[in-house]
């Protein structure tokens, strides 16, 4: 299995170059010393514990750390591998991105889900439900890694669980749900989340618009969007893939939302 370990404090790539030291006759014992840090662009596979320690692997796609971070989650039976298309475009937009497994999922694109094949092994439940601790451990690991708060982005079940964590956790900025829906029972949705507010982009599907609308609408941020899609659209953040009829569409309201 090909994974980079890479440790919190080293999530940045740096490299600090002296400059040779410069004397003259009234400065003698004293250096004049220059640093200058380059922040490279890097794309690294890195594990990182949930809460219940159990190792969750992730893509990072790192473009500069005073840029926003995005954490990116996954549909049903996928992987960290839905976002092997978008993730590059979000960069492009001025975001570094950390697409993670959770431990319900599979594959998709190639990619297998690591952190699903851990929790198997460990006999630790699989459910949607039990995902939700690493998507708060991913939030909290970006908002370390790169000193800010974070967009957070779930897809499928993992909208759901996005929209409750960003109403949970501070270290959340904005929240983006792609098709979410009362995917977790005996965890309501709609009650969970009443309240939040926050910056908050809901998206789906035409003939799922109504279902995310009932979330959209106890969403109290006056910062909200749910766009709805004049074809017929897609399911979860696969709406936003090259081959889709739709993705131009998709595309044009993220972002007008991010600003953009």
């Amino acid at each position: 299995m090909n994974k980079v370990l890479i440790p919190l404090t080293l999530i940045f790539a740096i490299i600090t170059i002296s400059c040779k030291k410069k004397t003259d006759d009234s400065k003698m014992g004293q250096s004049d010393q220059t640093q200058m840090t380059v922040d490279s662009a890097y794309f690294a596979t890195v594990a990182f514990p949930s809460i219940d320690l159990l190792d969750v692997t992730a893509d990072v796609y790192h473009i500069h750390k005073d840029s926003s971070v995005m954490v990116l989650c996954h549909q049903a039976g996928w992987s960290r591998g839905e976002y092997k298309e978008i993730a590059p475009k979000l960069n492009a937009l001025g975001y570094n991105c950390i697409a993670i497994d959770q431990r319900s999922g599979n594959a998709i694109n190639g990619v297998a889900n690591e952190t699903s094949k851990r929790a198997k092994a460990a006999g630790k439940g699989t459910t949607y439900n039990d995902s939700k601790q690493d998507i708060i451990a991913a939030v909290n690991y970006a908002a370390a890694a790169y000193s800010k708060k974070v967009y957070l982005w779930g897809s499928s079940y993992s909208s759901s669980l996005v929209l409750i964590v960003a109403k949970e956790n501070d270290n959340v900025h904005t929240v983006l749900s792609f098709s979410p829906g009362e995917y977790l029972s005996p965890v309501n949705v709609n009650s969970s989340i009443k309240g939040l507010n926050k910056p908050a982009f809901l998206t789906s599907s035409k003939s799922e618009s109504a279902d995310t609308k009932k979330l959209y609408d106890v969403i109290t941020s006056s910062d909200k969007v749910q766009f709805i899609p004049n074809g017929n659209g897609e399911h979860g953040s696969r709406a936003l893939w090259s081959d889709k009829v739709d993705q131009a569409e998709y595309w044009t309201a993220l972002k007008a939302f991010l600003g953009e």
